[in-house]
């Protein structure tokens, strides 16, 4: 199993590949407004972009997609209740960076909804849709079955959680979906965050002070 990420844009945001090796198809988790950057990482491994999956409608996580689909005219998918933030992003890029939306920043194309429990199957792998509203409403994590793998976006992070003072976020919602839809993981499960460096579920479990005794 292939597992890289890159650092992108001002929000320094992972954007993530997944395959069986080097050559092969590859899952995209997140695109930040970089596609260039996104393109370079699938061609450090030669891998051949196989679908991109969007955690959550934030601009450093969503914007880089339909850039990127240009080169790579691969599906996508994304939670509709985060449509409101995915298709209006003035708002966040006014009160997040204090942008204007550049023209080249464009959500994924004609994206496929997302499900809490659904399951792709993609560049060999079986990936579970962990829907887990909290720092937005549409917000998932995505499990990779029998691999030990959780990539959490904006909800868990080493020593931290999702921001949720943003439209749509709330703190109840964000703790109610790490008791039940990422705390239920093994403690041996590698998580893989939309910021900073990986850990796992069972680090955050004993130390993050977000989370100690949630789900005691």
């Amino acid at each position: 199993m292939l597992i890289d990420h890159a650092v992108l844009w001002m929000a320094q945001t992972n954007a993530w590949v997944l395959a069986r090796g080097e050559g092969e198809p590859a899952v995209i988790i997140d695109a930040p407004p970089d596609p260039t950057g996104v393109r370079e990482l699938l061609d450090r491994h030669r891998l051949v972009a196989a679908g991109l999956i969007v955690t959550h409608g934030h601009v450093d996580h969503a914007h880089g997609a339909g850039g990127l689909q240009d080169a790579h005219p691969v599906p996508a998918w994304i939670h509709p209740d985060d449509d409101f933030l995915t298709y209006h992003v003035d708002d966040q890029l006014k009160s997040l960076f204090g942008l204007r939306i550049p023209g080249d920043f464009r959500p994924p194309a004609d994206p496929a909804p997302l499900a809490h429990g659904q399951v792709l199957e993609l560049a060999g792998f079986r990936l579970r849709v962990r829907h887990t509203p909290g720092h937005t409403p549409g917000h998932v994590c995505i499990e990779v079955l029998g691999e030990g793998v959780l990539f959490s976006g904006d909800q868990l992070f080493a020593g931290s959680v999702g921001r949720t003072d943003l439209a749509g976020g709330s703190y109840d919602d964000l703790m109610r979906s790490m008791r039940d839809r990422v705390l239920d993981l093994d403690d041996d499960v590698r998580v893989l965050p939309g910021h900073g460096p990986e850990t796992t579920i069972g680090r955050e479990r004993r130390h993050n002070p977000f989370l100690v005794g949630l789900d005691g």
